[in-house]
């Protein structure tokens, strides 16, 4: 999409936007700008957080409908239900 621009289209990109706010909103558009980034990426490290949270506890737990192998169970006459 932008593999055809050139330093003359960022300039003529840069002029419109300069027309359009005007020089006095550009620091303030650039300073929320920022803020937007910087919340963005803050966001996007609280998710990465939340991914290697539920990924370690997705490790420790046994998958669903899985059963944990048990001991025999013994029978009164001391023999043991061996079924598998």
């Amino acid at each position: 999409m932008l593999q055809g621009l050139t330093g003359w289209h960022f300039l003529a990109i840069l002029v419109i936007i300069l027309l359009l706010f005007g020089a006095a909103k550009l620091p303030a558009l650039a300073k929320s700008l920022g803020q937007s980034a910087r919340v963005f990426k803050g966001e996007m490290k609280e998710m990465k957080k939340d991914d290697e949270t539920a990924t370690s506890q997705a490790a420790s737990e046994p998958a669903a409908g899985t059963t944990v192998p048990s001991e025999p169970q013994r029978r009164p006459d001391g023999s043991s239900d061996s079924s598998a």
